[in-house]
């Protein structure tokens, strides 16, 4: 692995880490709230082989910088984020992008903007639905039991938009216990709590469910839906983008929330075959070797 620094917008530094085959065509991971780019540690490394995986540390996590207050944390600014570490790492090939909760939330936006959309060869969404999308899903007719069920799953949301408890609750340990307990992540697998990601939630969760109009997206999108997952609602994850993504694929799989460091290799699996899938002629060859 070796690690890199890109400089965003509003002059902060993000890690950017590389794994794999610098040849191989790339694949961008965004990792989700309350981790680091170690969320793919595993995945990166069932895939190494064949591809060139690029994990960085968003905004307010790992190794980059952490800024205070909701404003840095917009999702104008995580997008302009996401593609400054584009400009860095391909700035004339489109990448695969692989996302996970929060992570994936905010790909969204940057998957569904016509002019940033040709920097995307495919789009791999993990336990992170649009939350445009999965609004007017869930204010759609014959939708009640998920609706009651997702919003008993998203009151931590709810709670994130106050001040200082979440943040109290960040270095008091509650959140890793909830994580832990909840949503079965692996204690040793060092979450990288931090009291900067609520301030993800506070920008954006208010905003976005109550949006325009949801913007469509041409990228080829696979949503993965663990089917015990206890944060995203496998009926939200599976039916929201339905209708907004014009080439969608959609797999159910084993395991809850964190999947992604529970079982990488079946993740690994189905991203590398959605990634190969979508691969020109010459990029195949590359991964093949």
């Amino acid at each position: 692995m070796t690690t890199s620094f890109v400089t965003t917008t509003d002059g902060l530094r993000l890690a950017v880490h590389e794994f794999g085959r610098p040849d191989a065509p790339t694949i961008v991971a965004v990792h989700g709230f309350p981790d680091s780019h170690h969320v793919w540690d595993g995945i990166a490394a069932e895939l190494g082989d064949r591809f060139r995986v690029i994990a960085y540390d968003v905004r307010g996590a790992g190794e980059s910088d952490k800024p205070r207050g909701r404003k840095a944390y917009h999702q104008d600014q995580l997008t302009a984020d996401l593609l400054a570490v584009l400009d860095a790492v391909s700035p004339s090939e489109p990448v695969h992008l692989l996302a996970h909760d929060w992570g994936s939330m905010q790909s969204w936006d940057a998957v569904s903007t016509p002019d940033l959309a040709p920097r995307f060869a495919s789009f791999t969404s993990i336990s992170g639905p649009s939350l445009a999308y999965a609004s007017r899903w869930l204010r759609g007719r014959g939708h009640l039991g998920a609706s009651v069920r997702q919003v008993l799953t998203s009151t931590y949301m709810a709670v994130f938009q106050l001040p200082v408890l979440p943040e109290l609750a960040a270095r008091a340990g509650v959140i890793r216990r909830g994580a832990e307990k909840v949503g079965g992540y692996d204690p040793h697998r060092g979450l990288a709590e931090t009291s900067n990601g609520v301030n993800i939630y506070r920008a954006n969760v208010l905003r976005q469910l109550f949006s325009d109009e949801p913007r469509r997206t041409l990228v080829p999108t696979l949503v993965l839906v663990p089917r015990e997952d206890a944060f995203s609602s496998p009926p939200v994850a599976s039916n929201a983008p339905v209708g907004w993504v014009d080439d969608l694929t959609v797999r159910e799989v084993d395991g809850g929330h964190w999947v992604v460091v529970r079982d990488p290799a079946t993740i690994a699996a189905e991203v590398a075959a959605f990634v190969e899938a979508h691969l020109p002629v010459a990029g195949k060859r590359k991964a093949r070797r």
